[in-house]
C-alpha cells in the first residue's frame, strides 16, 4: 500500500483488494504497518487512535475478515493507552469469524537518524513500546507478528520460538526507502533461516502525503530462505502456499533448533 491520511480512502483500497484474493481457504491476509493512516504526522495518529475492541476501524477490519472469510493481521493501529499523550502500535490478529485474537503491540521502536528526506525519526515520542511477544496457533501453523523494526533483533525471535516454534512470521512494515535498500531483504531472509520459518513482510511503498519515502517490496520468504514472490514497487498483493511439509523436511535435515546451545527471553 502508499496509505495516505484519508482513513477511508486506505480501507476502500484494502476492501479493492480482498474481492481479488484466490478462492482457497483458509487465507491469511497480512496488511502493511499504518495501513489505515499513513503520511500525516504523530498528531494524526493520536487523534485517529481507538480503544481496544472499539472504534470504526477495528469495526470495518472486522467485518472484511468475516465477510471474506480470511485470517487478518491488520498491520498496525494507533490504540489508546493509559498514557493519555500515546498510544501503542498495535498488530491486531483477526479470525475468519470477525473475532479479534490477539494483540501484538510493537516493541522496538524506531528512534533513529537516516539521510532521507525526513532525517530524523522518534516514534517514541507519541508510541508506547510494548514488552510481549506474540506466537498463537493458527490453521497456518503457529503465528508470529513482529512490526518493521522488530526484525532487526534477532533474539525477539528467538525468544517467540521459546513459545511454540514459529512457522510463520507477518511482518507489517512502513521501512524506509534508504534502509530498505541497504537492509530489507537481508534481514528478512535472515530471520527466516534462523527461525526455519516462512515470512510475509508486507511493507508501504512510494512517496506519502508528508513525503517519507518507503521502499516497498513486500515479499513471502520460505523458511530456506527463498524469496517465494515480490512486489518490487507498485502497489497490489501477492500470495503463495503453505508448503508444512517442506518446513517439517527443513527441520528434519538442519534440526537447527535442536542443535543450538544458547536459549534467548524477552525480560
Amino acid at each position: 500500500m502508499t496509505s495516505s491520511p484519508q482513513v477511508e480512502d486506505n480501507l476502500l483500497f484494502v476492501e479493492q483488494q480482498l474481492k481479488l484474493l484466490p478462492t482457497q481457504r483458509p487465507c491469511l491476509v497480512v496488511l502493511p504497518e499504518c495501513f489505515a493512516c499513513f503520511g500525516g504526522g504523530d498528531k494524526l495518529m493520536l487523534d485517529i487512535a481507538e480503544d481496544l475492541h472499539l472504534g470504526p476501524i477495528q469495526h470495518k477490519l472486522k467485518q472484511f475478515a468475516k465477510q471474506y472469510d480470511i485470517w487478518l493481521v491488520a498491520g498496525s493501529l494507533p490504540i489508546l493507552c493509559a498514557s493519555a499523550d500515546k498510544f501503542t502500535a498495535s498488530c491486531l490478529l483477526i479470525n475468519d469469524q470477525g473475532e479479534m485474537v490477539e494483540e501484538y503491540q510493537k516493541i522496538h521502536l524506531f528512534d533513529v537518524q537516516v539521510a532521507d528526506n525526513t532525517g530524523t525519526y522518534l516514534e517514541s515520542r507519541l508510541t508506547q513500546a510494548g514488552n510481549t511477544v506474540i506466537v498463537t496457533q493458527t490453521p497456518f501453523g503457529n503465528l508470529g507478528l513482529a512490526v518493521c523494526y522488530d526484525i532487526r533483533f534477532a533474539g525477539m525471535f528467538a525468544a517467540m520460538n521459546q513459545i511454540a516454534p514459529l512457522d510463520v512470521l507477518a511482518l507489517p512494515a512502513a521501512f524506509t526507502q534508504k534502509t530498505g535498500k541497504a537492509h530489507w531483504h537481508s534481514l528478512l531472509r535472515a530471520r527466516a533461516i534462523e527461525n526455519q520459518c516462512y515470512i510475509v513482510a508486507a511493507n508501504q511503498t512510494g512517496e506519502h502525503r508528508n513525503k517519507r519515502q518507503t521502499y516497498g517490496h513486500s515479499c513471502i520468504i520460505s523458511p530456506w530462505g527463498d524469496t517465494l514472490l515480490e512486489l518490487p514497487h507498485d502497489t497490489g498483493m501477492i500470495h503463495a502456499q503453505i508448503d508444512h511439509q517442506l518446513l517439517a523436511d527443513i527441520r528434519t535435515k538442519m534440526p537447527v533448533y535442536q542443535h543450538n546451545k544458547f536459549r534467548s527471553h524477552l525480560v
